[in-house]
């Protein structure tokens, strides 16, 4: 039963044929899981507390960080340095003090997942990267859970609602492999215009609240893709795949798996393996001796200007064929080092350093970020 403040909250939805009284009931009797309380994470949180959904559960280890707020719309300047689930949580009963939020600081893994995500109703994925986007959609088929998804990149959205158990597609459908690691790169390597993610993060909710209304048509097989810059929306149809390894005819993946392996394993055969990479630890030693050598930071101005090590020579990836006479010119027993944010894009260069005949190239594995840490 809704109380008495409860009722004048809700007024507008009572107008709704979709909603009335009978379909608030039913959001508050509702559950759902949101997987990060990041860019789209936080629009998708508000706007299902503000609808009266009456559970919301938020896995998210981080804290948060200035660069945070350009997007994550959930915090704000007092809750820098606060774990985004406080941030979340302080928030969110603002909103709606009837809503009750469940924290989860930690990982979305392999270990906790499916005792996470079994008591809930809906799963809203606002992940940024691969292994989560795998491992969430495969724990909605395992549980039979409507896996509610969106993804961003620069000025560009996609939404789709995977539920094979209602007669859709999974992701893994329309994306069977990973792509090859260190062939996308994240927010904070390509950019993304803040308002964006909070679009396609009300999408989600909007699509959590449909379900669970039972109203309207979900984009069950179908990608619905969002440019910004030309305020146009497309869809393309997704098909069931019947040799789909998880929801085919004949499945091979039976159970929940390593995604981090899985999405390792996927390098361009060109790629660093493990001997062509060093840690930041191992750069540190070098950089305390006589190094014989060049440390290339290939991030962007911006980047390095907020923070760089003194010996590294800066230029930016989309730079590097400029200086390929200059790079050439090294000799052959002096070391190459390169540097990025988090080694996605590094490694990258690496690969094209390879092809151009270098041997003596090395990926700084976690970056500045990992360098940052020590």
């Amino acid at each position: 039963m809704l109380s008495q403040e409860e009722q004048a909250r809700y007024a507008r939805h009572f107008s709704l044929q979709q909603v009335g009284v009978a379909g608030q009931e039913k959001l508050k009797n509702s559950s759902v899981l949101c997987i990060g309380a990041g860019g789209l994470g936080s629009p998708s949180c508000l706007y299902l507390a503000a609808a009266g959904i009456g559970r919301i559960g938020i896995v998210d280890p981080d804290t948060v960080e200035l660069s945070n707020l350009q997007r994550q719309i959930l915090h704000s300047q007092s809750s820098l340095g606060l774990s985004k689930l406080d941030s979340a949580t302080a928030r969110l009963r603002e909103i709606n003090p009837h809503v009750k939020v469940e924290q989860y600081a930690c990982r979305f893994n392999a270990e906790n997942a499916m005792e996470i995500a079994s008591q809930y109703d809906v799963i809203v994925d606002g992940t940024d990267n691969f292994p989560t986007r795998y491992l969430s959609n495969d724990v909605s088929f395992f549980l039979k859970k409507p896996n509610v998804y969106a993804s961003i990149f620069r000025f560009e959205g996609q939404l789709s609602v995977f539920a094979p158990h209602l007669g859709g597609p999974c992701y893994r459908c329309m994306l069977p492999d990973p792509p090859d690691a260190g062939s996308v790169p994240s927010c904070a390597e390509a950019g993304v215009l803040g308002v964006l993610p909070g679009i396609m993060g009300s999408l989600q909710a909007m699509e959590a609240i449909k379900i669970i209304l039972g109203c309207g048509t979900p984009p069950l097989g179908r990608l619905i893709h969002y440019d910004a810059l030309n305020t146009s929306f497309r869809e393309f149809n997704l098909r069931r795949d019947p040799q789909c390894p998880l929801c085919g005819e004949n499945p091979s993946i039976t159970h929940l798996i390593d995604y981090q392996q899985l999405c390792r394993n996927t390098k361009p055969t060109n790629m660093m393996d493990n001997q062509d990479e060093i840690s930041v630890e191992q750069l540190k030693s070098k950089l305390d001796e006589p190094f014989n050598g060049l440390l290339l930071d290939v991030r962007e101005p911006w980047e390095y200007s907020a923070a760089h090590i003194d010996a590294a020579r800066h230029i930016p990836m989309g730079d590097i064929p400029e200086f390929m006479p200059e790079l050439k010119a090294m000799d052959d027993d002096q070391e190459l080092l390169i540097i990025c944010k988090s080694g996605g894009r590094s490694g990258r260069v690496m690969d094209y350093l390879v092809d151009q005949g270098f041997t003596n190239v090395y990926n700084v594995t976690g970056g500045m970020d990992a360098w940052s840490k020590l």
